[in-house]
């Protein structure tokens, strides 16, 4: 699918100048109006619902591009051989970049004890106010299966029903399956099946570029939100969390990505995050991976040029399963709140953490506050009071935003390292955005 550079202002300083104009005017109505009715109605009646009809628009089309572009991406492999290959690649940078994001989380946590300094009584006053959204998460959690039943829960025994319960998961394993049978059926009807469904995937797009044109408004919704409730406090109070968090997202997106991609990927680390910052933009503004994956679809083909096969099958897989940002979070929240409990963690019990968190950023929802349940199950494993993750509810919704940019980050630095000595499947193919230039 081809697009075309809309007049004016670019749409991702569209969405910037929405996000400023959202934090600024949410701010002053924090300074000034605080608890007023006027600002609980506002955001009640109007900047709420406006962010959460575009965010219900952009989920309710998630779904079948989901689908249909993992069903395509590996009917368009070829034969067996390139999906073993493309998928080893994947789960292999997977695994490592994960592991080094959970390793750096770990020790920039032990090295600043960022929860260690709190002082007890702010502390338990914060826990005691948002005991209630904790409970509802811990709720949410418990609803859930575990162990071997959540191993078998990600194969579907009704596809229908986990499209309706929106799990994510099961739904690519369907795919999965489905576009290995298309891809191993060599039939006119099995030709024609694939050129319908790739006609949904270009269908989805269509639509969500249509409905992305909303983006500016609902963001600025969102900032206006977020600001008028909680305004600078709770960032300050958790200042000491909030920058080991955002120390050690910065140092994977901005030392461990750039080495990755020059090194594995062959690219310059500046020409990619300037082609990559429209979907780094919108991963910020939604902290959703799921919301962001058209904008990322778009991106890696027309920008960063790569083979549209690789690139629908990396990134509809990377939505759900390549989420360094989240491993970053997951362990830094896990320490931070150990570490506020006065629990002391054994070397064994740090290696399982780091184990269950780079399993965490594999099967975490890619929606906002989608990693919460898998901090407070890891809360439980070793001791800490799981009710503690409400400390850091306050302060979510931002640090969900920069995990999600660097999760979407990290999935197209994967698409892009995964698609060096990849086929192009088409001629506009060959063509580069811009050509690479040395950092």
């Amino acid at each position: 699918m081809t697009t075309s550079e809309q007049k004016g202002i670019a749409l991702q300083w569209q969405m910037l100048i929405g996000f400023l104009v959202g934090l600024v005017f949410g701010l002053i109505a924090n300074a000034a109006a605080g608890d007023a009715a006027w600002v609980e109605w506002l955001s009640t009646y109007i900047t709420g619902p406006v962010g959460q009809i575009f965010l219900r628009l952009i989920f309710m089309l998630v779904i079948p591009l989901l689908f249909s572009a993992l069903v395509v991406g590996i009917a368009e492999m070829g034969d067996i051989g390139a999906l073993k290959r493309v998928g080893l690649k994947t789960l292999a940078f997977t695994i490592v970049v994960s592991g080094i994001a959970v390793v750096l989380a770990l020790f920039v946590t032990n090295f600043f004890q960022p929860g260690a300094g709190v002082d007890q009584a702010l502390a338990q006053q914060l826990l005691a106010d948002a005991r209630e959204g904790a409970g509802a998460i811990l709720a949410g959690q418990a609803d859930k299966p575990s162990g071997v039943a959540a191993v078998l829960a990600i194969i579907p025994n009704n596809v229908v029903a986990a499209m309706s319960a929106n799990d994510i998961l099961a739904v690519m394993v369907f795919a999965l399956i489905f576009g290995i049978g298309l891809l191993l059926t060599d039939t006119p009807q099995a030709r024609m099946l694939q050129n319908g469904i790739e006609g949904i995937f270009h269908v989805s797009m269509r639509l969500i570029g249509l409905i992305i044109r909303l983006a500016p408004i609902a963001i600025a919704c969102f900032m206006f939100n977020l600001a008028s409730v909680f305004g600078w406090d709770l960032l300050v109070r958790l200042g000491a969390y909030v920058g080991v968090v955002l120390l050690a997202l910065g140092v994977h997106m901005f030392v461990v990505y750039p080495i990755v991609l020059r090194v594995a990927g062959g690219v310059s680390p500046v020409w990619f995050f300037r082609q990559s910052q429209e979907a780094m933009v919108m991963a910020f503004s939604t902290a959703s991976s799921n919301a962001t994956l058209p904008t990322a679809i778009r991106v890696a083909e027309d920008k960063l040029n790569l083979p549209r096969r690789v690139a629908r099958f990396v990134l509809t897989i990377g939505a759900t399963a390549n989420q360094n940002g989240t491993a970053i979070f997951e362990g830094v929240t896990v320490l931070f709140l150990a570490q506020f409990f006065g629990v002391e963690l054994t070397l064994a019990q740090q290696a399982l953490v780091l184990f269950i968190c780079i399993l965490g950023g594999i099967g975490t929802a890619g929606v906002p506050a989608g990693s919460l349940p898998v901090v407070a199950l890891i809360l439980g494993m070793i001791g800490v009071p799981p009710e503690g993750i409400g400390l850091v509810l306050g302060v979510d919704r931002f640090l969900d935003m920069c995990r999600t940019t660097l999760n979407v980050t990290g999935d197209l630095a994967c698409a892009t390292v995964v698609s060096r000595g990849e086929d192009r499947e088409a001629p506009e193919d060959l063509t580069p955005a811009a050509p690479p230039t040395p950092a």
